[in-house]
């Protein structure tokens, strides 16, 4: 890997393309630069001035006294790969290119230049990112080389005067959005430490990024606006890295619609995917997936401000207000977040009440009345309700107007911190007023103006300390028999690019997925004899890897109890076959035994082109069909994670007993799902699609039946 430190933390930066003050942004990078206190070298190379901006200009990069560590290239993109290369030679380490017009152009000429790009860097072994970037900032460094106006000098500095919450960290492929991030949080008395725009990404992705910032160890969160992930390796690695350090990434993926896809495709030449993998890998790993950038800088203040060793061990919340209505709402919130509201329990509450007004409740939420507040105080108020083993966390409703009362509070808001093992929360309804942040910044607490948000940071707190936890302990570990491996595998290549149930049976059987009585046959009198060797009603499905869709073929006869039947039904199903795909290639009819009733569920594989193989489940009917009720996970699973990916499902408790139905046997899905991960995991360069469908999942302890099943194979 190159070396990013000298990209990000350089000690000598070079200008290529430096203008005098006022001439577009070539002008504007170096003005932006040299307003804030960098302590480091600043040499403007330009071909036209002998000075910029009170500095010495140089005419080319090989004239700039050596070592350079990084060169900002803000020149025409026509010439930015005969610049790069004279950078590699000069022994520059690093260059970030603010030039666009590459592969986000339409044609193959900007696609080619980047292409160029990616070579001289690899050549010369530097650190390179962009094209079509926006810059970055170091914030500790006073670093801008950027022409973003949320970095121009103000009254309001680069970093807040506390610095005791913790450093965040913007990477971003689109450089607007990166640094509207820092404009959103920089006035919630936040502490940014970089934020780096990635762009078209020709070299340098953004978990790449993310990873050089979790090995120097002075980022605590992450905010994250993709467009893409190129590389999957590299993604697994480092979110994986960043959870088990307790570092959260909070993410947005671009394209989850249709038109976000195009925006993608036309702004930083991504190729998006599929937004429904991107979600099971991020649910994996515990990313946090953000609505906007307000939501996720509040969520990332959040965990700022509460730290890991302090985040919730479970959802249920107190409410603390002296508003009823603002208490109502908030809890309102809560429940609609996924969180719990629970009544506390008799000895809290005689605790409360004891401060109450009779006016006020202790009940959940706790309407302490202005009565309350103005003796207690807001800390006072959260620490009566801190102790109750029925919660575990506190959201103080306030008013963040009276930056007085705040301020006064500031010592015992400090104790209370300190001494709480549970997250504290402050939702203000009104706007706060600057020494109510600044006050709340210093004693460590996070607040809120958006009470959705508030909520949602404490569900989604609550979601990471589960997935750290899951990642941190020892897996479960679940190898498939090494016989069964070899011998799929060796199948599995022979075998042509669809395979029909006949033919996918006998593979996944031996992973133990499905039974094994099935039988092909290729005349009504075969037929017969099979159903009479199974010995209880059958069904009769036509093979054809030309006909996937049967049903709709009429090629499937369900319930043949006798043997007029079957004979009867063998020659309708190939009838129909024959008129419905006149050329297809009927390899036979199938006879297995009827299942029994059962909870319909769809499960299989489907490959993404980035991810690799992910497990699908959904429930079947109308539930996939109309209302997409489906999951997605990557594989292979443990059964803990195969049982959380059920209850995903927004219709689960249809598996559940009701109206008079028993209960399904979710332990026979959980092993079926296990069971096929692991199929696909070991042969995931193999399979492109595996589909079972429908599953019945019987009642409990009668196991699940495989009805159907198909196999496609990855083109050579």
């Amino acid at each position: 890997m190159p070396d990013l430190g000298a990209m990000l933390s350089p000690k000598s930066v070079a200008i290529i393309g430096a203008a005098p003050q006022g001439q577009g942004l070539r002008g504007r990078i170096l003005e932006i630069m040299r307003a804030h206190p960098y302590a480091g070298k600043i040499y403007p190379v330009s071909r036209t001035h002998r000075e910029v901006q009170g500095l010495a200009a140089f005419p080319s990069i090989g004239d700039v006294p050596p070592p350079v560590d990084l060169a900002v290239l803000i020149i025409p993109a026509k010439f930015v790969a005969e610049e790069l290369e004279r950078c590699g030679k000069a022994g520059v380490k690093s260059a970030v290119i603010i030039s666009s017009g590459f592969a986000e152009e339409p044609g193959e000429a900007g696609a080619s230049m980047q292409n160029e790009l990616r070579a001289i860097a690899r050549r010369h072994g530097m650190a390179v990112m962009g094209p079509n970037s926006e810059g970055f900032a170091n914030l500790d460094a006073a670093l801008c080389p950027t022409f973003s106006p949320a970095v121009t000098p103000s009254a309001t500095p680069l970093l807040p005067a506390a610095l005791n919450n913790g450093r965040v960290a913007v990477i971003a492929q689109s450089g607007g959005m990166g640094f509207a991030f820092f404009d959103r949080g920089r006035p919630k008395e936040m502490a940014f430490n970089h934020i780096v725009t990635t762009g078209n990404e020709a070299c340098l992705e953004t978990f790449d990024v993310v990873e050089h910032l979790l090995e120097e160890g002075k980022t605590d969160a992450f905010l994250l606006l993709l467009e893409d992930i190129k590389t999957a390796e590299t993604f697994r690695r480092v979110a994986s890295k960043a959870l088990k350090a307790g570092k959260p990434i909070i993410v947005n993926k671009i394209g989850q619609s249709d038109a976000g896809r195009r925006a993608a495709a036309s702004h930083t030449a991504a190729l998006a995917g599929s937004y429904s993998a991107f979600q099971a890998m991020a649910r994996h790993y515990g990313l946090i997936e953000g609505a906007d950038s307000e939501e996720m800088v509040d969520i990332a203040q959040g965990f700022l401000r509460t730290g890991i060793p302090q985040l919730p061990a479970g959802r249920r919340v107190a409410i603390c207000t002296a508003s009823g209505g603002g208490g109502g709402w908030m809890a309102d919130a809560c429940i609609a977040a996924g969180l719990e509201v629970p009544t506390l329990d008799a000895e809290t509450r005689a605790r409360i009440d004891k401060h109450l007004p009779s006016y006020g409740t202790s009940q959940n939420p706790i309407d302490g009345t202005a009565q309350a507040i103005h003796a207690l105080g807001y800390a006072g108020m959260a620490e009566l309700v801190l102790d109750c083993p029925s919660i575990d966390s506190v959201i103080v409703v306030m008013s963040g107007r009276a930056g007085e009362r705040v301020v006064a509070e500031r010592d015992r808001l400090m104790r209370v911190k300190a001494a709480s093992t549970k997250p504290i929360l402050m939702w203000s309804y009104t706007l706060p007023v600057p020494h109510t942040l600044t006050t709340l910044a210093e004693t460590g607490y996070p607040i809120f103006t958006n009470m959705r948000n508030c909520a949602r940071t404490l569900a989604v707190m609550s979601d990471y300390r589960e997935a750290r936890d899951a990642a941190l302990r020892v897996p479960q570990i679940r190898t498939s028999p090494s016989a069964a491996r070899e011998t799929v595998a060796a199948a599995l290549r022979k075998s042509p690019c669809v395979l029909t149930e006949a033919d996918a049976r006998p593979l996944l059987t031996a992973y133990g997925i499905g039974s094994g009585d099935n039988h092909v046959v290729a005349s009504a009198d075969a037929a017969v004899a099979a159903f009479k060797a199974i010995g209880r009603p059958v069904v009769l499905k036509v093979q054809s890897p030309g006909i996937l869709h049967k049903t709709e073929a009429g090629a499937v006869a369900l319930k043949l109890a006798t043997a007029d039947d079957v004979r009867q039904g063998y020659e309708r199903v190939l009838a129909n076959a024959k008129r419905y795909a006149p050329s297809a290639k009927i390899d036979g009819v199938l006879v297995q035994p009827m299942a029994a009733a059962g909870r319909e569920v769809i499960l299989g594989i489907s490959r993404d082109d980035t991810f690799g193989p992910l497990l699908m489940l959904g429930l079947g009917g109308i539930h996939v069909e109309v209302l997409k009720d489906v999951v997605f996970a990557p594989v292979p699973l443990t059964q803990d994670a195969a049982t959380a990916l059920i209850a995903r499902l927004r219709g689960a408790a249809l598996l559940d007993a009701h109206r008079g139905q028993p209960a399904a046997d979710i332990p026979a899905l959980v092993d079926l799902m296990v069971r096929l991960s692991h199929f696909a995991a070991d042969n995931a360069d193999t399979i492109k699609e595996i589909d079972l469908n429908p599953v019945l999942v019987h009642p409990a302890g009668q196991g699940a039946t495989v009805v159907d099943a198909l196999i496609v194979k990855r083109a050579e």
